[in-house]
């Protein structure tokens, strides 16, 4: 898909929610993904295999596997492969602790930027309460939620048709219903006070398909977002400078900037709290800035 370009290098990577037993997942988009960044570090923030949808019908394909050969390349080539699994693959969470293919298998971990910044890192699943309290209907969500992806999958095969760029149906969807924007709100604010309790300067988070980097009461906030509709993921830099990084445009990867320097701690209450998102920009030109 984008064969000619380059290798791009980074001291950390976060990728969450790419759903691999799933029609929705974007297979083709991660593995090209992995294939052209390299890291000293390679966190995967949970649900990365969907056990609910494999528990209920088996789906998968040689995309998807090349993926998780990818990752298994990566630990042989000397990356540290760090898996914390979330409520799709709460199974993973018998082996917390272990080291299982070159892959270590946490509940949550700390991670230090190269500026010195103490970030947990966490799925967030702990912190739905829909999924905490009532599996049952986070199940029925689920469902609902998959007819959703089927939906902008199809939507989306017929852009590219069209000569279209992706665009994702769910997520303008998500976007314009209200009380989802209120639980993302509230799940933001619950996850930046959880690492406040823990006296860290950051999280980072997956879970609600969100990618968002932002100050939430001193704490900056960060979330990767996911594999099936955003197709996004969240990198350090060498200087410890967090961006997210978009890869669903058919035509060139579109780098979303989010300049966040160690100084930028505090609540900016000209921005309501968020840290502001900067232009896309090529990735030639987001390195040179």
């Amino acid at each position: 898909m984008h064969g000619l370009r380059g290798i791009s290098k980074y001291r950390s990577i976060w990728i969450s929610d790419t759903h691999l037993g799933t029609r929705g997942c974007k297979a083709d988009y991660l593995l090209d993904f992995l294939k052209h960044t390299q890291s000293e570090k390679l966190y995967l923030v949970g649900d990365i295999i969907d056990g609910w949808r494999l528990k209920r019908s088996w789906y998968w394909n040689d995309t998807q596997t090349a993926v998780i050969q990818e990752i298994l390349k990566k630990t042989r080539n000397g990356t540290e492969v760090i898996y914390v699994p979330g409520n799709h693959d709460e199974v993973l969470r018998d082996y917390l602790g272990l080291i299982v293919g070159g892959v270590k298998v946490r509940d949550l971990v700390e991670h230090e930027t190269a500026d010195g910044r103490r970030f947990l890192v966490i799925h967030g699943d702990q912190f739905d309460g829909v999924v905490r309290y009532a599996k049952w209907l986070a199940l029925l969500g689920d469902w609902a939620y998959n007819l959703l992806l089927w939906m902008n999958d199809h939507f989306n095969k017929t852009r590219k048709l069209l000569g279209l760029p992706y665009w994702s149906l769910s997520a303008y969807l998500k976007h314009k219903v209200k009380n989802a924007v209120e639980f993302i709100s509230c799940f933001e604010e619950a996850v930046a006070h959880e690492a406040k309790k823990r006296k860290a300067d950051g999280v980072i988070c997956g879970h609600i398909h969100h990618p968002e980097i932002r100050q939430i009461d001193g704490i900056l906030y960060c979330n990767d977002g996911d594999w099936v509709e955003s197709c996004t993921a969240l990198i350090e830099e060498a200087d410890g400078k967090m961006e997210i990084i978009h890869w669903a445009d058919t035509a060139a990867v579109v780098t979303s900037r989010h300049q966040i320097a160690h100084d930028q701690r505090s609540h900016d209450p000209r921005e309501g709290g968020r840290v502001p998102s900067g232009k896309s920009t090529s990735p030639a030109t987001a390195r040179a800035s």
